[in-house]
């Protein structure tokens, strides 16, 4: 599971400041820049809606599995219309449809905040929202992986793919916090709506952004053109074998946070801000595996970071689940998000520069349908366990699988790497 694709790097339209190499080379591009600071907004606000559609749907219904089934409505759609989606991002400008797909958000988040604000919602207006959602980010999701090639150069990319997880962390650590306070303050609504008015930090950042235009992708039948992309990623080895242990971490190890807002209120006696810094403990972890991705990804095979991440992940995942004391649970929970994005960063990254760039749109949306399209499966898989079992056996069991899932990843990594050796012997000289 080692090495990277022998095509010529892309070059970026974008404008790149002279100078020494940083930790984070991809902050000395202009247009990074640019698009950071609009995706840092949105995602703070994302996290609002996490939080505050959680801890709704728990005030309703004091269901974990009803907690379960509104998380799995709002990645359901990947499930369905990603490799559309991958079709899509492939034949149009990238730009132009993320501007799109937050555009759509803005007016979803803003529009279930005021119906909640008037006091209108109920269980299916929260799911119905998040389907709608869900729907329009089985475009925006590829739209974006995609896109992050085009604004920076081959060299630049590591970097970049480990600022987006900053991005997302960063999220992760701020976004809990201030939807504590606002739900404590002014109610669930306000944070639904400060969530719609966040993806305008999007479409200002891509307003400002100044890139050459893309060339024009080749003109193919949609269902031709995902054929051709599910055989280009079946027959590749290493990014065949990383789709196939995204989708097991998803089912198994990501669908822990639906059960977040259960677990703070049944478990640990909290409220929503205290929900709130459990989410934070593990954002601060997943930023520490961001600076740790970033700075030594280069110096570590890929195939350690994934597995070893993995396995950090699944044993204090496992720890967490058992205890009942917060002052236990907060550090397990840091070196929960530590081990899952270290894993979860490298894997992207595998992807992202071993593929080729007429395949990009459609291998990432394939990506995603492995990533975000097996996330109902494990939503459902975990909520209902959690009601039938309570959540510490149901956690317990989905980490032992995550857990067996990377020690085969360790062990079977020579072959791995000689299949993809081979792959690359056979591939046509460019």
């Amino acid at each position: 599971m080692k090495g990277l694709s022998n095509h010529p790097p892309q070059q970026a339209a974008a404008t790149t400041l002279p100078g020494k190499q940083a930790a984070f080379p991809a902050l000395q591009n202009k247009n990074y820049r640019i698009y950071f600071a609009g995706q840092l907004v949105s995602v703070i606000g994302t996290w609002l809606q996490i939080v505050a559609q959680g801890w709704l749907v728990l005030q309703l219904t004091r269901s974990e599995f009803l907690i379960g089934m509104v998380a799995a409505l709002a990645t359901a759609p990947s499930l369905f219309f990603s490799l559309f989606g991958g079709v899509i991002v492939d034949r149009f400008p990238k730009k132009k449809i993320l501007a799109l797909t937050q555009l759509a958000n803005l007016v979803l988040a803003t529009g279930l905040g005021l119906v909640t604000i008037a006091g209108l919602t109920n269980i299916w207006v929260i799911a119905s929202a998040a389907f709608a959602m869900g729907t329009v980010n089985s475009l925006d999701a590829p739209a974006r992986q995609a896109f992050i090639p085009e604004v920076v150069n081959k060299e630049e990319l590591p970097s970049a793919i480990a600022l987006n997880s900053a991005i997302f962390n960063t999220g992760r650590v701020i976004g809990p916090v201030i939807a504590g306070v606002l739900i404590a303050l002014v109610g669930t609504g306000w944070a639904f709506v400060a969530n719609g008015l966040s993806y305008g930090a999007v479409l200002i950042a891509l307003r400002f952004m100044r890139l050459q235009a893309a060339p024009p992708p080749a003109s193919l039948q949609t269902f031709t053109a995902i054929r051709e992309g599910i055989r280009y990623t079946v027959s590749h080895p290493v990014i065949r074998t990383v789709l196939l242990f995204a989708g097991t971490l998803s089912i198994f190890g990501w669908s822990y946070s639906t059960l977040m807002p259960a677990i703070a209120q049944k478990g640990f006696g909290l409220d929503a801000s205290g929900l709130g810094w459990l989410y934070t403990a593990t954002g601060l972890g997943s930023l520490l595996a961001t600076f740790i991705v970033s700075t030594a990804a280069r110096k570590v095979r890929p195939v350690y970071f994934v597995s070893g991440g993995a396995t950090l992940f699944a044993i204090c995942l496992f720890f967490f689940s058992q205890t009942k004391s917060l002052h236990t649970a907060l550090p397990l929970l840091f070196f929960v998000g530590l081990g899952l994005i270290a894993q979860s960063a490298v894997t992207t990254t595998l992807v992202q520069s071993m593929v080729l760039p007429e395949y990009r749109g459609r291998v990432m949306s394939i990506y995603l349908l492995m990533f975000m399209g097996m996330a109902p499966v494990g939503n459902f898989e975990v909520g209902y366990l959690s009601e039938k079992l309570g959540y510490p056996t149901a956690i317990a069991i989905n980490s032992g699988v995550v857990l067996v899932a990377a020690l085969l990843l360790l062990a079977y990594r020579k072959q791995i790497s000689a299949a993809y050796k081979k792959y690359k012997e056979l591939q046509p000289a460019n």
